[in-house]
């Protein structure tokens, strides 16, 4: 009897030390956050989880970013719907990252404060991931919480972690949820940490159940004001994550990083219906330098050519029985970006009509489509043009990168700042506002002839370009025209 109550006594203990241990696992500050989406969102062997996310990273396509990435937008769906848009960032870091800020928004439960898990590393299939020292430090400091409970089934994080292991051979990460804490708040903590060997990582889907069509037009919303850093605009912005993107926007401000975005598809381009979509970005926040560097990127050929054969069909369709427009199959990031843009036709080497939006209105396909049948059938200086003129035009498409307003002292001040053949030049006073595309500096190279016209094309006084109280906005232009590709 005695033995039977030791025996029980024993196994009473066991059952309880594993209880505690168990406990323990998830609330313990020497504790590992075990795998929550492992075999639902991705795969849960090791070896073919490896080998999807290689794949997604070797087919991955996207713009291409020169330098390095500080920062990332990326989406936190299953793998089989947002995989290859998280892979068209991830296959782009720099391998001396050794330190990752992730930053994601607490699907389950409401937090206060931005929440950092008490454990020492988060476990994936392909091995544990360990926390900096840094996360212990932020979790013990005032504005900082540790809410177990959101942190044991949140997905938005544990997606992101395959990409950076198969990417990166050793490196810490910093895990932090956040709900309704101010992000520029927290920006201003986390800046002050972030290295030359730190990226930082707001994880996000965009809009959720619309139709294709209608998610496209919300989620270009969204891409461009993150891109742009137009934080005004991102109230209309419908993304799950948006305190952690905020977040994000607030250090690449900080830093002067540039945003681009790299690819953008929704669950109809993926594995789903078109019926009720999910959007998903892969967003790039880049040094300052550098971006300015990619905006000089000229449009890969294919893209040049799918712009200007939309311009040409939307023209043949209003002329041409039967004829449709041949808009683009294949979705190029850029399309879907709001941008300005312009559409000219040129008869025998003359201008035959020119139409374009300085500012971006709507998406570049929906700029191109617009402005190339108004510079055919709209442009007051011209008669509509015919059927029989379609053989003998050429088409130039101008894409227009976002105006920029350019401070200046004085007429000289600012002669020195303007590029010939680079910038665009917007001139606003008052009511009045004209502007010349880059390509006017050709028939007029100097620059105060250059400006002169400009301010008389706006009904303004000869000399109004030299007083500070005339706002001066300038842009650069890619063009390109069917001769060319010839």
């Amino acid at each position: 009897m005695k033995r039977l109550l030791t025996i029980s006594f024993s196994i009473t203990m066991i059952l309880t030390c594993v209880w505690i241990c168990s406990s323990y696992a998830v609330k313990g500050s020497k504790s590992v956050r075990p795998p929550a989406v492992a075999g639902m969102f991705y795969v849960d062997s090791p070896d073919k989880l490896h080998q999807e996310v290689s794949s997604f990273l070797k087919s991955a396509g996207g713009v291409e970013v020169p330098g390095k990435i500080r920062g990332l937008v990326s989406p936190h769906a299953g793998y089989i719907y947002s995989g290859v848009v998280a892979a068209a960032g991830y296959r782009q870091i720099a391998s001396s990252i050794k330190t990752v800020f992730l930053l994601g928004s607490s699907h389950r439960v409401p937090l206060g404060a931005p929440s950092i898990p008490d454990v020492q590393a988060y476990q994936t299939p392909l091995g544990k991931v360990p926390l900096a020292e840094l996360a212990s430090t932020l979790r013990n400091s005032p504005g900082f919480a540790s809410v177990p409970d959101a942190h044991l089934e949140e997905h938005s994080l544990e997606v992101q972690l395959p990409f950076l292991q198969v990417m990166l051979k050793k490196f810490e990460i910093v895990p932090i949820l956040i709900n309704s804490s101010d992000p520029k708040a927290l920006a201003e903590i986390l800046v002050k940490h972030v290295g030359d060997d730190t990226l930082v990582v707001a994880s996000t889907d965009l809009s959720h159940y619309y139709s294709y069509e209608t998610a496209v037009s919300l989620d270009r919303v969204c891409t461009t004001a993150i891109t742009r850093s137009r934080f005004s605009d991102m109230p209309l912005c419908e993304a799950c994550g948006k305190q952690a993107v905020l977040t994000l926007m607030h250090i690449a401000q900080i830093k002067g990083w540039r945003g681009v975005l790299l690819d953008y598809k929704n669950s109809g381009d993926t594995a789903g219906g078109k019926n009720r979509v999910v959007g998903y970005a892969s967003i790039a926040f880049v040094e300052g330098k550098e971006m300015t560097d990619a905006m000089k990127e000229t449009l890969p050929v294919q893209d040049r050519e799918a712009l200007l054969r939309l311009a040409r069909t939307a023209i043949e369709a209003r002329l041409v029985e039967g004829a449709k427009v041949d808009r683009p199959r294949q979705v190029s990031p850029v399309f879907n970006e709001m941008r300005g843009c312009f559409v000219t036709l040129h008869k025998h080497g003359q201008l035959r009509g020119c139409i374009g939006t300085i500012e971006p209105t709507c998406s570049l396909i929906e700029c191109v489509e617009k402005n190339a049948k108004n510079a055919a059938f709209h442009d007051p200086r011209f008669p509509a043009l015919s059927v029989e003129e379609l053989k003998e035009i050429d088409v130039e498409v101008s894409v227009l990168s976002v105006p920029e307003v350019l401070g200046f002292k004085d007429g000289e001040d600012l002669k020195g700042q303007l590029e010939p053949n680079v910038h665009g030049v917007i001139l606003s006073r008052g009511m009045h506002r004209s502007t010349f595309l880059p390509q006017v500096w050709k028939q007029l190279p100097d620059k105060e002839k250059f400006l002169e016209h400009l301010c008389l094309k706006g009904g303004m006084s000869a000399t109004a370009w030299q007083e500070p109280k005339t706002k001066v906005e300038v842009y650069s232009a890619e063009v390109f025209g069917e001769e060319d590709l010839k």
